[in-house]
């Protein structure tokens, strides 16, 4: 179900295309979805690892957000990331940070985030441009 979301939002169901990261079988890597009836309509999954600012923060990097496209623009997405917030925040995390692509930044910054400035890239995996967003959850020491 996961990949199969995935697979359908992020990488235009081209199957030749990744949708795994090695680190999503890690105890610490954590993963939210959200469903109507039985399909998973999205998907967040969070890893464990230094951002590329305010390094000195516990972080967890957010990759393949994904919302299916029938059910966009309706706050599921907006509420799987308040879920995993408070989770996070729960574990002690500090700070999250993502590639955002940067079609989906005016979403990330209506919830929170932050899009550091000079930041913007192609991404090698997609070839798509991407900005580096970060979102405090707790007070930077």
């Amino acid at each position: 179900m996961l990949h199969e979301l995935r697979r359908r939002v992020l990488r235009g169901n081209n199957p030749e295309l990744s949708v795994a990261d090695p680190r999503d079988g890690d105890a610490t890597t954590r993963h939210f979805g959200g469903f109507v009836d039985d399909r998973l309509v999205v998907s967040a999954s969070f890893y464990l690892a230094s951002a590329p600012v305010q390094e000195h923060l516990v972080s967890y990097q957010l990759r393949y957000m994904a919302t299916d496209f029938d059910v966009q623009g309706r706050g599921y997405g907006a509420s799987v990331l308040v879920i995993a917030f408070d989770e996070l925040r729960a574990l002690g995390t500090e700070q999250v940070w993502a590639y955002a692509r940067d079609t989906a930044l005016n979403f990330y910054v209506a919830t929170g985030w932050t899009i550091v400035e000079g930041s913007e890239f192609i991404s090698a995996e997609t070839q798509l441009p991407h900005s580096i967003i970060v979102k405090l959850l707790a007070d930077a020491k």
